[in-house]
């Protein structure tokens, strides 16, 4: 039972709006609890797609105080990563998740795009095929600024995409909000490609939760909400996606006609 302020669908797509981002974060948490439970009592693992930024700071804290989640029999991947930044780097997504994750819960397996390998095709192929040994269940995301998914930006996306993981260049828009964001000091520092999955591959996920908290995510959720299902808006896919829910508090949701 959701304790959202407001709980409806815009055509395939379910969204909730909660009134501040905290109650956003810890019911969002505990949802996700509460999915991983039950599938636990039905398989003997769970795969679960992360992904990082602003948007999900708060929904992890809770996530990984919350108990009764069996962690060791969670398989966890990751949405995207930069392109020849390492592991430690203080805006990798690697570094970004054992932080908040994978040192705090220590799940079953935790497998990582190693984004500053050599042979970046030949890694996106490695990423593909461990994709492919078993069903997402569930999959995490924010929104872009430019309605990107993952780093599905406008000039890249593919609603019928034949790749799973794929190698991409970043756009100005994004770049200008890794920066805003603070990920990185100016645009000359921010990766000029990145990894990352695919739309099918996002749209594949038993279930999809996508969160957007903060006045910045307002004219982003108008748009996925009222605008046309298009590549140009990569977001928009998510309402042709009955198993996916959009998650927003009320400063996000201000400028929809809800």
């Amino acid at each position: 039972m959701s304790n959202a302020k407001k709980d409806f669908r815009v055509d395939s797509l379910g969204v909730q709006i909660y009134n501040s981002e905290d109650e956003l974060a810890l019911s969002t948490a505990t949802i996700v609890q509460q999915y991983l439970v039950s599938i636990l009592e039905q398989q003997q693992t769970a795969t679960v797609i992360f992904a990082t930024g602003n948007s999900q700071l708060k929904f992890l804290d809770y996530l990984v105080k919350l108990s009764n989640i069996d962690w060791s029999k969670i398989i966890c991947f990751h949405l995207d990563e930069y392109l020849g930044i390492s592991a430690n780097h203080s805006s990798s997504f690697r570094y970004y998740l054992r932080k908040r994750i994978e040192q705090l819960i220590s799940p079953q397996e935790f497998h990582y795009i190693e984004g500053d390998t050599l042979e970046p095709l030949r890694e996106c192929d490695r990423y593909s095929k461990l994709l492919a040994t078993q069903p997402v269940d569930l999959c995490m995301l924010g929104i872009g600024e430019n309605g990107h998914l993952a780093f599905n930006e406008p000039s890249v996306a593919d609603f019928k995409d034949s790749y799973k993981v794929k190698l991409v260049k970043l756009d100005s828009v994004n770049h200008q909000q890794q920066v805003d964001e603070g990920h990185f000091p100016n645009l000359e520092s921010v990766p000029k490609y990145a990894f990352t999955l695919t739309i099918p591959t996002i749209c594949t996920a038993k279930k999809i939760i996508c969160l957007a908290p903060g006045k910045r995510k307002a004219e982003v959720v108008k748009q996925l909400l009222e605008g046309n299902i298009t590549e140009q808006f990569p977001a928009s896919i998510l309402r042709q996606q009955p198993q996916a829910s959009l998650l927003l508090d009320v400063d996000a949701a201000s400028l929809i006609d809800s």
